[in-house]
């Protein structure tokens, strides 16, 4: 009997994208040989490939930038199962709304048909939320997909993170955004237009990897440059369109060149100079080229050290804190912090001191060898004989020499005008030292 009323399998929401749906809707890929990008999740013999091909989803957790096909992922777990498709948005549902899928869940079960659930935005969730899904996830009760563009080592409970499996996706690349645009025009999503390789280019390079971008733009473009020709004239999308559509200008910049290389070295030179403005503008044109903020990080890391050093050691911290933003965040709100480095590294009194003193060192050793180090320093013991330990002398300083006898006497590090602390310091520890400075 409870076979005769159970809930009738429910349609892939996919099968009811209505005409005038957004073009990266109706472009929505409904199986994995239509999927691009990903392929390191994707690889033949990978766990989610192999779930999916075999209609045997597990709980998981799929975190990544926008466009980048969290959704089109999930849904086609739902329809390589057979399952039932489920979808809310953490940021506009509560407690009451995830309580009705559980009803009708388990309902489902009651007729063995399976429940595909899709958190969107899962790390919106507070502690008790988040928790409130632990039942179901353990009982079987849905299959649980949850997606997110927050680092989940942050934003989702442990004991959560502990029952599902966590796939991290990437960034489309520009190849894989052009593939998109030029399947909505091979199937006839934008009628007759014409769009020039020009304007497909832009959007391809500039959507950020993100496919959704890229299709609403496209798309944009297209009406825009419809509404500006007289009925039945052919339409042509143009790199104007493409950029109003987009709100970008199209940036002359090769990623892979040389304007990639000058571009940074033209943003180090600038900081070097301590001119904030130029800072900010050449990390602008890079940013607005959609280059990786993580390689903006880095040579941020590196010239805090190499140019500012100990003229300002608080530089090193904000860089690589910097960084590590850069790469938990991602764009665009990585801007942020990167901006933030870019001025505090600008502004810093500048010192190159510490990198001069290691090439110092190092030009020492290539054309003299290394020297052997004093006997007592050899052994991790230390009250090893002949070894005059600092903490058992007054201020701690021992004015043993520790250098090897045949480099006794060599200075190799100098601090310059811009680090007085460091110069008193030093000069003081010559001297309780009992050393010429």
């Amino acid at each position: 009997m409870d076979q005769l009323f159970s809930p009738e399998p429910e349609p892939d929401p996919s099968d009811r994208i209505a005409p005038d749906a957004p073009l990266a809707a109706r472009l929505r890929p409904r199986t994995l040989e239509d999927v691009v990008g990903q392929d390191h999740l994707l690889a033949g013999g990978s766990a989610l490939r192999t779930a999916i091909e075999t209609g045997r989803p597990h709980s998981m957790l799929l975190y990544g930038p926008p466009g980048t096909g969290k959704t089109t992922l999930a849904r086609i777990v739902a329809r390589a199962a057979e399952a039932a498709f489920e979808e809310l948005s953490a940021v506009q549902a509560g407690r009451p709304e995830v309580r009705a899928v559980m009803e009708r869940a388990t309902e489902r079960r009651r007729g063995g048909q399976h429940t595909v659930f899709f958190l969107d935005e899962i790390h919106r969730f507070n502690k008790a939320q988040q928790d409130a899904l632990l039942p179901a996830v353990e009982e079987g009760l849905v299959t649980l997909i949850g997606a997110t563009t927050e680092n989940p080592s942050f934003e989702v409970n442990a004991a959560l993170l502990s029952r599902v499996r966590l796939y991290e996706l990437q960034a489309l690349t520009e190849d894989g955004v052009r593939t998109l645009l030029d399947r909505a025009i091979e199937r006839g999503e934008l009628g007759d237009v014409v769009v020039e390789p020009r304007a497909l280019a832009f959007l391809a390079d500039r959507s950020g990897g993100d496919a959704r971008t890229a299709l609403g733009a496209l798309e944009l473009a297209a009406a825009t440059a419809t509404t500006a020709v007289d009925p039945g004239a052919e339409v042509t999308v143009t790199l104007d369109h493409a950029e109003d559509a987009l709100q970008r200008r199209a940036i002359r910049f090769d990623k892979a060149g040389d304007q990639h290389y000058d571009t940074i070295s033209a943003w180090i030179k600038a900081t070097r100079a301590s001119d904030p403005d130029a800072s900010l503008y050449y990390l602008a044109v890079m940013l607005e080229a959609g280059e990786d903020p993580r390689f903006i990080a880095r040579r941020m890391v590196i010239l805090a050290s190499e140019d500012v050093g100990l003229a300002d050691p608080s530089a090193l911290p904000v860089a690589v804190a910097a960084m590590q933003a850069a790469h938990m965040v991602g764009m665009p709100e990585a801007h942020y912090p990167l901006a933030q480095a870019a001025i505090h590294l600008a502004l810093a009194p500048k010192s190159n001191a510490a990198g001069a003193a290691l090439h110092a060192a190092r030009a020492h050793v290539r054309e003299h060898g290394a020297a052997a180090p004093p006997s007592f320093l050899r052994s991790a013991n230390r009250r090893e004989p002949g070894y005059d330990y600092p903490h058992d002398r007054p201020g701690h300083v021992s004015p043993q020499d520790v250098m090897p006898p045949l480099v006794s006497g060599t200075r190799f590090y100098r601090p310059d005008d811009q680090e007085p602390v460091a110069r008193e310091r030093l000069a003081a520890l010559h001297r309780a030292r009992g050393q010429a400075s």
